[in-house]
């Protein structure tokens, strides 16, 4: 068996990266076929170590780098649970509701949790509809202005006599 894998054992920041799917099949069926740990090393193109950790199954990916969370993973769930209570909440009740519930954390962390769980923290666009007076006014005011041209639009836009200012350049 010729290795194509050979360059797969990169570094990322000193540490070696974690062993791919592809290697990670290598290894387990030249292990079932009998091959010692350093062929098998050379061949999924890692050390002899990571195929050690693989076969004992120890590897299971490096630790997360980085500052661990302030919240706890049932902490976490909380906030997908008030979003689903009520999802015209905004970020500021949320978290507000979330502290109360003695969580300690930050208004960022809160948009960050909110985010993980696919929700986004917009404000909703809310218009006032209208009301059957309205409706039928604007609708007489459409059929009387239908047959309009350009020209007349733009008198009545540009005189004097208009109810309404339009203000075009300065």
């Amino acid at each position: 068996m010729v290795s194509q894998f050979g360059s797969l054992g990169y570094t990322i920041m000193g540490k070696t990266a974690d062993l791919t799917v592809v290697q990670k099949t290598i290894i387990d069926t030249l292990q079932k076929e009998g091959k010692p740990q350093t062929f098998i090393a050379k061949e999924a193109g890692c050390s002899q170590s990571a195929v050690s950790k693989h076969v004992n199954r120890k590897l299971s990916g490096r630790k997360k780098c980085g500052r661990k969370r302030c919240t706890t993973n049932r902490e976490n769930h909380s906030p997908e649970r008030l979003v689903k209570q009520n999802r015209l909440k905004n970020l500021g009740e949320l978290h507000k509701e979330w502290t109360d519930a003695g969580v300690k954390a930050s208004r960022a962390t809160t948009h960050r949790r909110v985010k993980e769980f696919g929700y986004s923290c917009r404000i909703p666009l809310v218009k006032p509809l209208l009301n059957h007076r309205q409706h039928q006014r604007r609708l007489t005011w459409a059929k009387e202005k239908k047959k309009w041209t350009v020209a007349r639009w733009s008198k009545v836009l540009f005189s004097d006599e208009s109810k309404f200012c339009i203000s075009f350049g300065n």
